[in-house]
């Protein structure tokens, strides 16, 4: 990996004595958590669930069951909590990756939001709780701190039901956790591959909504070995997010295709300008590791005690964590090596 970049695989779980399902498994995350778990993690059982049979068949073919017994395909929706506790039993860890998450479309269809984004998690709540699952750990977004979309307001919400979930375990189980980060590199749907088409198409402009505008990013390898880490050290309740760069759109345009027009669009309905992923509101509750933050549960009925085996201390009075004050930029030869790796 790029040296730029932070590698979060530094301690990793051995999963060979666990069952792990995920939701939204044939997704971007998913396959990719897939294949760190197989080839990485030693997992012992994973249960890939989601509702899309095609994408399903297609992962069924990289990863048959002649070859790979450990790894089984449960087609379901979270939108179905009868379904989910049936997947469930037998499950030591969840990692739930489903969501509904183009911010445009969720404009548009704000009912489909709620119904995943919201009563999906509190369906796995649901069935974490009857099946007596040890963890599990969300995942989430900068787009669910200081929200402007519903798509951020869903995921806001989804936070606080995991969060609050601790309070009702019993005898700490299961434990829930949730991780947050920023744009994920040649994610489907993302912009990176939005400007390959375009790219390749042989467009004549690559389409910017404001020159001004930055996003965190951060790679999916990242994203998974920064989710299985947080998995040796959750106790419950926290928010975990990853120190990762920021990039500037102009500069993505820059290095994907030097001297190529730039057409400004305008910002699209519910985006933002910059994203946070700490805001100074939430300071209080926040230490601060080497390669993380993590925010700390603020209601909590058992007393919170972090993982002690990390060094933690706490961040200041009125500190942030916005995209477009980052202390750590990427650079157009960076962005350039960036895209290699992705």
């Amino acid at each position: 990996m790029a040296g730029f970049l932070r590698d979060f695989s530094d301690r990793l779980p051995d999963l060979r004595n666990k069952s792990v399902l995920v939701t939204g498994a044939t997704g971007s995350f998913g396959s990719t958590f897939l294949k760190h778990a197989v080839e990485k993690l030693n997992v012992g059982r994973l249960v890939v669930f989601s509702r899309d049979e095609l994408k399903q068949y297609e992962l069924q073919q990289l990863y048959p069951h002649a070859r790979f017994p450990q790894v089984r395909f449960f087609i379901g929706d979270v939108r179905d909590g009868d379904r989910l506790k049936m997947a469930t039993r037998g499950v030591d860890i969840i990692v739930h990756a489903a969501a509904l998450k183009q911010v445009t479309a969720m404009e548009y269809n704000p009912f489909e939001c709620v119904q995943t984004n919201i009563h999906g998690a509190e369906n796995i709540v649901r069935a974490a709780m009857d099946n007596r699952v040890g963890q599990v750990i969300a995942l989430s977004t900068d787009k669910a701190a200081e929200p402007v979309n519903l798509y951020g307001a869903s995921k806001l919400v989804s936070d606080k039901i995991f969060v609050a979930a601790n309070n009702l375990t019993i005898k700490g189980m299961p434990r829930f956790a949730v991780v947050r980060y920023g744009n994920v590199a040649s994610s489907r749907g993302s912009v990176i591959p939005y400007f390959r088409d375009l790219i390749k198409s042989g467009a004549n402009a690559l389409p910017i909504t404001d020159p001004r505008m930055t996003r965190f990013i951060i790679t999916l390898d990242q994203g998974v070995a920064f989710v299985a880490q947080c998995l040796t050290l959750m106790q419950g309740g926290e928010i975990f997010i990853p120190k990762i760069p920021s990039i500037r759109i102009v500069d993505l345009a820059e290095a994907m295709a030097p001297g190529l027009k730039q057409d400004i669009v305008g910002i699209r309905p519910g985006e933002k300008l910059h994203e946070v992923l700490v805001p100074a509101a939430s300071s209080r509750n926040v230490l601060e590791a080497e390669k993380m933050f993590v925010l700390c549960p603020e209601l909590a009925y058992r007393r919170y005690e972090p993982a002690q085996d990390i060094a933690l201390s706490p961040v200041g009075e009125d500190f942030s964590y916005h995209s477009d004050t980052n202390s750590e930029f990427l650079s157009v030869p960076e962005i350039k090596e960036l895209l290699k790796v992705v």
